[in-house]
């Protein structure tokens, strides 16, 4: 274990060099919620209670999502690990004395970690800022905001597991962007980071709430305001970690035989 902490450590303190970036992306983000939100507003302006969630909910559950995109989103995919497995890389890996999923699963986590480190803060001082009704609400507890803190763990490894799968499946393809292009797309909108999964209609709602996907945005989120709670919660966390077992013992499982008969192209 010493060994993943450490390369943790390395590549955790590699990705804070880049400041530059962080600022740009801290920038973009900001500018996407305020749109996103003047979306909304004009909807809300025709009939607020026609809508399952007020309009300063919906505006933590944008700024929260905003703030921890690098944790969240899919798409913040490795693009080293893709060259690895396609150049041929991957060989020199494979002799290394690792276990090739932790390695790769400690290096996802760190740079996630990393990203959101130099951005979550000063966007979430800005939105505090905004007026109302733009601006970040403070969590309808202390109680949902302990239980958020453990949501968004249990959402960061059920994100990277996921990812995992996508790592692996290039395995088996000639070129990642096919699958890369597909798994991004579908998550994006089955986890609610487009649009909150209690917008949309209940038989569909209530499935993916079900599925991996609803614990990956939707679930934190909606804890932190206050929409999940009793029996609902616990049933919820539950359902996380249920869900970060499954993911990653078949990552574990999907990669060993992966690697049972993986060719390495390139040289």
């Amino acid at each position: 274990m010493k060994k993943y902490l450490s390369f943790f450590r390395i590549r955790f303190n590699l990705l804070l060099q880049y400041r530059g970036a962080a600022y740009a992306g801290m920038v973009t983000q900001f500018f996407w919620g305020i749109m996103t939100l003047l979306m909304f507003h004009a909807f809300y302006e025709a009939d607020p209670n026609a809508f399952p969630m007020t309009f300063s909910q919906l505006s933590a559950y944008i700024w929260i999502q905003q703030s921890t995109i690098a944790l969240l989103m899919v798409w913040f995919l490795e693009n080293d690990i893709f060259e690895e497995i396609t150049s041929g890389g991957v060989a020199y890996s494979l002799v290394r004395p690792l276990d090739l999923y932790t390695m790769w699963f400690t290096k996802n986590v760190a740079t996630r970690l990393a990203k959101a480190a130099l951005r979550f803060i000063p966007i979430l001082l800005i939105a505090f800022l905004l007026p109302v009704p733009y601006r970040m609400s403070l969590p309808a507890s202390w109680l949902s905001f302990i239980c958020f803190i453990g949501a968004m763990i249990l959402a960061v490894i059920i994100v990277v597991a996921y990812c995992m799968l996508i790592y692996i499946a290039t395995f088996h393809t000639m070129n990642p962007m096919g699958i890369r292009i597909v798994a991004t797309s579908m998550t994006e909108f089955f986890s609610g980071a487009i649009i909150p999964l209690a917008f949309l209609p209940t038989y569909l709602r209530t499935l993916l709430e079900w599925s991996p996907f609803g614990s990956m945005v939707n679930f934190p989120l909606q804890v932190y305001n206050g929409n999940i709670q009793g029996a609902a919660l616990v049933q919820g966390l539950f359902l996380q970690i249920f869900w970060a077992v499954v993911l990653v013992l078949f990552g574990k499982w999907w990669m060993h035989q992966s690697l049972k008969k993986v060719i390495v192209q390139g040289g």
